[in-house]
């Protein structure tokens, strides 16, 4: 049964995750995650005694297992790697779109504003994106594609995700996200059919 304080760790953690999107987080302050929250006063450095940092490496997790679900969830509903990574962009492109382009990938953001100030969250942000980039290049292998191409082609399919959620909310459109599932899944395509072969 999970506790009282282990709902609001978890609470804490939501609410730094949902701000860090909207607001960044350098702009997000320890007052605002209390009050979107509504937890009590205090209880950050009780659940995160090394503050804000902590705060943010657990919402950063957060982050990781929101999109590593995302992953499992479309791979089991598609029948190819390609079309997996089609239904993971388009969700985030409805994701995107429907937060009016407030709302993009967290561990980005941290990453950029923090990777050069914070060791821990340097990782933390490394960390999310391995596993992301792991399960994409076994879905990849179970298609034929090489172990050293599989994971070379994730990293790229991740990265193409990551730049076409940015250029998104820059430009308040969803199109970058719409183009780049369409040539992630012909590039999946592609390899797969070869093998990994170019």
């Amino acid at each position: 049964m999970t506790s009282k304080g282990d709902l609001t760790k978890a609470r804490l953690a939501e609410s730094m995750l949902e701000l860090i999107q909207t607001s960044g987080f350098s702009g997000t302050g320890l007052n605002a995650v209390i009050e979107h929250a509504a937890a009590p006063k205090g209880s950050i450095y009780f659940h995160f005694p090394d503050g804000k940092e902590g705060l943010g490496v657990a919402a950063v997790d957060l982050a990781a297992k929101q999109f590593e679900a995302l992953i499992a969830e479309a791979a089991a509903s598609t029948g190819s790697a390609a079309e997996t990574a089609r239904a993971v962009i388009e969700a985030l492109a409805t994701i995107v779109g429907e937060s009016d382009f407030r709302l993009g990938c967290p561990v980005s953001v941290v990453t950029l504003e923090m990777g050069a100030e914070s060791e821990r969250l340097r990782e933390a942000c490394a960390t999310a994106f391995e596993s992301w980039i792991a399960p994409t290049a076994a879905l990849l292998e179970a298609e034929g594609v090489g172990g050293e191409e599989s994971r070379s082609l994730a990293t790229v399919v991740v990265s193409m995700i990551e730049g076409a959620v940015i250029v998104s909310r820059a430009t308040r459109s969803v199109q970058p996200l719409h183009s780049a599932a369409d040539i992630v899944a012909d590039l999946i395509g592609r390899r797969a059919t070869t093998g990994g072969t170019r």
